[in-house]
C-alpha cells in the first residue's frame, strides 16, 4: 500500500467524517482516478512522434498509455477519420496515489515561477491542471527528448461539488495557492 493511500485511510478519512458529520461514509469525497492525456499535433507529419510520446508518458504513469484516434475528418488540419493523434493514460488503485504523491511531492515544485494552482474546479467536483512541459517529471531524460510535449492531468473525485474537491485535494498535499 502506498504512503498516500495509507494516509488517506488513516487521516484524512477520520477528518472528513467529522467535518461532514451527516454524510453517509460512502458518499465522503475520495479520488476516483487520474487521467492523463496528451495531444500529439506532431504525429500526421512524424509517425514516430506516437511511439516517443508513448514511451516518455509510460514512464511518468508506470502504464502503458492508449492511443486516441480522430473521430472526424477535418481537411484545414489534413486529419482523416482513424489518424493517431494522442495518447491518454488512466490511474487506479496504487499507481494513482503513487502518481499522485510524487506530482505534489517532486513534479509540482520543478515548474519554473511555482506558485501553487488556482483552486478551481470544473463545477462538478473534478481538478484538471495543463502542464505546457513534460520536463518537469525527473523520469524523464533530458536527452533523449525531441521536442517538448505538454499534457493535462485530471483528478476526478467523487465530490458532488467544487469544496469538497478542493477540501479533499489539499488534505491529500496538492499545492493550492
Amino acid at each position: 500500500m502506498s504512503r498516500l493511500r495509507k494516509k488517506y485511510k488513516e487521516e484524512i478519512l477520520p477528518e472528513l467524517k467529522k467535518a461532514y458529520p451527516n454524510k453517509n461514509p460512502m458518499q465522503l469525497p475520495a479520488l476516483k482516478k487520474i487521467v492523463i492525456s496528451m495531444g500529439i499535433a506532431e504525429a500526421l507529419n512524424d509517425k514516430n512522434a506516437i511511439q516517443k510520446h508513448s514511451a516518455e508518458l509510460a514512464l511518468i504513469s508506470g502504464q502503458k498509455p492508449i492511443v486516441t484516434k480522430s473521430k472526424k475528418s477535418i481537411s484545414n488540419f489534413k486529419l482523416r477519420e482513424g489518424s493517431p493523434i494522442g495518447l491518454k493514460v488512466t490511474l487506479r488503485g496504487n499507481r494513482m496515489y503513487e502518481f499522485l504523491d510524487r506530482f505534489c511531492t517532486v513534479s509540482s515544485p520543478r515548474i519554473s515561477d511555482f506558485r501553487g494552482f488556482k483552486p478551481k474546479c470544473d463545477g462538478r467536483g473534478n481538478f484538471h491542471v495543463g502542464i505546457s512541459d513534460q520536463l518537469i517529471f525527473p523520469e524523464i531524460d533530458l536527452d533523449k527528448v525531441a521536442r517538448n510535449q505538454g499534457m493535462n492531468i485530471g483528478f476526478v473525485t467523487s465530490s458532488e461539488n467544487d469544496e469538497e474537491c478542493v477540501v479533499l485535494l489539499k488534505k491529500l498535499g496538492f499545492p493550492f495557492k
